[in-house]
């Protein structure tokens, strides 16, 4: 007859602390690789907008984000804006340009959609609208979530790209076209992934959709 050796105390506490050690690894893993855990999901069918006719929806990989664009400041370059959305031009476009923590830049329709980025070009591209002039306004302060238009080194060089700033700059103010700021959403878009050595990405995170709102 065999005899049943009992563990030991410190073999039980051992063992417990082994299968303790083993969850929290799978746990761990599972939060490193999906960095939109706690990314709060947006449900448009609970908020009410004052003025849904100047709210845009921008899905990405974490999820929605709503913004509220400003025609009263710069109808022109909403106008150009909202076009572009309603026609599905920035569907695919990469976030080519990303600052960690600073900024993500996407709307290249020429050289930066997803399906066809031309890593040498990116950023250079245009639509066939030509610039558009600067709508500068010194009373618009560039805070956390502002969307603005990109151009070049000169003013009135702003054509389909935009950026949307993750901190209040100050800097800005004057110096860009704002056309929206985000008021839902802003945790999505801190998730977009980053350069490694260089605000340009390989590979970069993407516009799954933008809608109007109506």
């Amino acid at each position: 007859m065999i005899k049943k050796i009992k563990a030991s105390t410190f073999e039980k506490i051992l063992f417990i602390f082994l299968i303790f050690l083993l969850i929290f690894s799978f746990s761990f893993v599972f939060i490193i690789k999906n960095k939109c855990l706690f990314v709060e999901n947006i449900d448009l069918k609970k908020i009410n907008f004052n003025n849904p006719n100047n709210i845009v929806v921008m899905n990405v990989e974490c999820g929605n984000v709503i913004i509220e664009l400003l025609p009263e400041i710069s109808p022109n370059s909403v106008k150009r804006f909202k076009y572009f959305i309603k026609e599905g031009s920035y569907n695919g476009s990469s976030f080519y340009r990303v600052v960690k923590d600073t900024l993500v830049q996407a709307g290249d329709l020429e050289f930066g959609n997803i399906e066809n980025i031309n890593y040498y070009k990116v950023g250079s591209g245009q639509s066939k609208f030509g610039s558009l002039n600067s709508e500068l306004s010194e009373n618009y302060q560039f805070i956390e979530g502002t969307v603005a238009l990109a151009r070049g080194d000169e003013f009135n060089t702003e054509d389909s790209e935009f950026f949307i700033i993750l901190k209040n700059i100050p800097l800005y103010t004057g110096e860009y076209t704002p056309v929206g700021k985000v008021i839902y959403g802003l945790d999505a878009l801190k998730k977009i992934k980053a350069g490694n050595k260089s605000e340009y990405v390989l590979r970069p995170d993407y516009i799954n959709y933008f809608n109007l709102l109506k």
